[in-house]
């Protein structure tokens, strides 16, 4: 797009004619693929229902939304791309936005702001302007353009400010499920969103840092630049629970991207209904790496050498397979370590082959065909049952809790005796079925079936809310990207679990990635600077040596703590903050929702709970403190600190939780307490 000499006389209602000329253009690209005709193109069926559902993807994803802005951002560049600076070659202007817009001609009316060329407008500055002359930067009211802001990047003269719009943009009130942040993502984001593929990256970020949004973004970068890979391979983004993913399930297809999948831990590991839950102590025994190894120890326990000789019998010829080949046969599948079912599976073919070997010496000339008769042979088949009999995995982590022998025999060495005690059901199961089984135990049958069979891997993962998993699930996670690599975000002061993170480095290496890059994010951009100060007097007693996240914001937000005597000044508090447009969370510990939700229905006011989506009518979300972790909202009501301390099973945890509880706000909190205050925050 070349330039114009001279800018209108009226820049802003040129703008507007290129936002509704850009419009214009995107409808005509949707009616293009509508109008398609395939039936003449492709072989056979299949074919054609995988071209219709690719063509409904791409209809789906060149939609209008007409409350999202199809641009945001402009750059003037001061040279063509590859032209002789030297020459003064007429520099280029690209429109910036969520998605790639073309004329009818195919000439760009707005570049993806993936695209290498829209970089800039993300790391430009006075001290390197990358060629960038102008970056203009667009306010809008709904979908409607209303302002612009210009940078004169080239020009000495001109003094660096802060942008007024993309402060407006990062306070604009929310309501609604979690947008992107396409238009305000910061260099440093911006170099950890368009890091290479084929590296892991690890994301410390603590509140209001954007480590969600950037680890989305990240995503779609990404599908952007490794598509065909990527399609083949797959993506997978894993949230701590079903509220979190709701929240952020719409970031994706705003920017395109309708492919990818999400899920918890829990999701992956769902091999049987989880109706039980452990004590904090089980849990944690479970969640430990060592008990990988007890389960690699029962798993292998069921491999019986041989004593016996096999007897293959083919027409009149009888070829026998001695005891001690077989012996040699199975101790050397045991010694690759492969897995238990692959071993299973090679060992009638090995059986076979030694079958084959004896009819060569003997003149004959078997072929592949022969080999695999022999191994379907009833003979071999019987040996295979026997020294490597099938193993499921669920029977086998069953069996494990429940026989107190079976567990002291392959946890010998492992978990001390108290640890074995502790894991222990009480009332033993009578059968998979029946089992209470708990969130640890399924992640304990998901650990067992990759030793039987390998699990699916995927091209990419990006893990949130990580510093919450247990060595296990981090196991379990990374057993879905080990041919892959991921991006894990986190904030270890937010572990709010008995077996929480304590290090990268350590959750790293139960992944299966201790080599992925860790970066930390402390520039905040969400939480106002007083709330943040406030919540910040916990970190010394919740993460030592964390940097505290120091805030960007100019506006320093609204804050407050206050004595409640009763309910009424907790309700009163919500009303006061509804009056403001944007959301409004009621967090409080998790005993206290029954009797605010309540307090609340007595007093007329509607509210929701966490993963419904709010609307301008409902505003007020009605929060249990342990499902807090993720979610924001403009205005925050934080219900007994005390309480929310005391409803975890040790302090440390409880003030973590409390750390999280009032790090969800965007513009304003109020404290309100009729217990004293935890002494941390004094």
């Amino acid at each position: 797009m070349s330039a114009p000499a001279d800018e209108e006389i009226n820049p802003l209602t040129r703008e507007r004619d290129h936002l509704a000329a850009s419009r214009s253009a995107l409808r005509a690209m949707r009616e293009d693929v509508e109008a398609l005709d395939i039936r003449d193109v492709t072989a056979n069926w299949v074919n054609a229902e995988v071209l219709v559902r690719q063509i409904d993807e791409r209809i789906k994803s060149l939609a209008d939304l007409s409350h999202t802005p199809l641009f945001f951002g402009r750059l003037d560049y001061l040279h063509a791309p590859g032209a002789d600076r030297a020459e003064g070659a007429e520099g280029e202007r690209f429109y910036i936005g969520r998605r790639h817009v073309h004329d009818a001609d195919g000439d760009p009316m707005v570049i993806d702001w993936r695209a290498p060329v829209s970089q800039p407008f993300y790391r430009a500055s006075k001290k390197d302007p990358m060629d960038v002359g102008l970056r203009r930067r667009f306010g809008y009211t709904g979908g409607d353009l209303t302002a612009y802001e210009d940078e004169h990047l080239s020009d000495p003269a001109e003094a660096a400010t802060t942008s007024k719009l993309l402060q407006q943009e990062i306070e604009r009130p929310r309501v609604g499920p979690m947008r992107d942040i396409v238009a305000t993502i910061q260099p440093e984001q911006d170099e950890i969103v368009r890091s290479d593929l084929s590296g892991s990256l690890c994301v410390q970020g603590g509140p209001g840092t954007g480590k969600t949004a950037v680890g989305l973004h990240r995503v779609a970068y990404l599908l952007y630049a490794h598509r065909e890979r990527l399609s083949r391979t797959g993506t997978l983004v894993i949230g701590p629970n079903r509220s979190f993913l709701h929240y952020i399930e719409q970031v994706l297809p705003a920017l395109g991207e309708l492919e990818v999948k999400q899920a918890t831990v829990d999701d992956l590991v769902a091999h049987v209904e989880v109706r039980g839950t452990d004590e904090a102590a089980a849990a944690v025994v479970k969640g430990d790496a060592r008990m990988a190894e007890v389960l690699r120890r029962a798993v292998r326990s069921h491999v019986t050498l041989p004593t016996e000789p096999v007897m293959v019998v083919r027409g009149s010829r009888r070829w026998r397979v001695p005891a001690y080949e077989l012996e040699d046969i199975v101790k050397e599948l045991l010694d690759r370590d492969i897995r238990y079912g692959a071993a299973r599976d090679a060992l009638p073919q090995r059986i076979a082959h030694a079958v084959l070997v004896q009819m060569e010496r003997s003149g004959e000339a078997p072929d592949d065909r022969v080999q695999d008769a022999v191994a379907r042979n009833t003979a071999v088949k019987a040996a295979v049952k026997a020294i490597w009999p099938p193993v499921d995995p669920a029977k086998l982590v069953l069996r494990l809790l429940a026989d107190a022998d079976f567990l002291a025999e392959h946890a010998q060495g492992v978990l001390t005796d108290d640890e074995q005690k502790t894991i222990l059901w009480a009332k033993p199961a009578r059968s998979v079925r029946t089992a209470k089984w708990s969130a640890a135990d399924a992640v304990l049958i998901d650990e067992a079936t990759d030793l039987v069979q390998r699990t699916h891997s995927l091209g990419h993962v990006v893990l949130d809310e990580a510093q919450d998993l247990s060595p296990m699930q981090y196991r379990a996670v990374g057993r879905r990207c080990s041919t892959g690599s991921a991006t894990v975000l986190g904030d270890l002061a937010q572990g709010t679990t008995p077996w929480a993170t304590r290090s990268w480095q350590e959750a790293l290496a139960h992944l299966g990635k201790a080599e992925a890059h860790i970066e930390e994010l402390t520039a905040g951009f969400r939480v106002p600077t007083d709330v943040i100060t406030y919540a910040s007097r916990l970190l010394p007693h919740i993460a030592p040596g964390l940097t505290p996240v120091a805030s960007v914001r100019e506006n320093p937000g609204f804050f407050d703590v206050r004595p409640a005597e009763d309910d009424t000044r907790v309700i009163a508090a919500c009303e006061e903050l509804l009056r403001h447009e944007g959301s409004v969370g009621l967090i409080a510990a998790d005993a206290r929702v029954p009797a605010l939700a309540e307090a609340l229905t007595a007093a007329g006011i509607g509210y929701l709970a966490p993963g419904e989506e709010t609307t301008y009518e409902t505003r007020l979300t009605l929060v249990p403190a342990s499902l807090a972790k993720g979610l924001e909202y403009d205005y925050v009501v934080l219900d007994e600190p005390r309480a929310v301390v005391d409803g975890e099973p040790d302090e440390r945890t409880g003030l973590r939780r409390l750390y999280v509880a009032l790090t969800r706000a965007v513009s304003g909190l109020i404290v309100t307490h009729a217990a004293p205050l935890p002494p941390q925050l004094a």
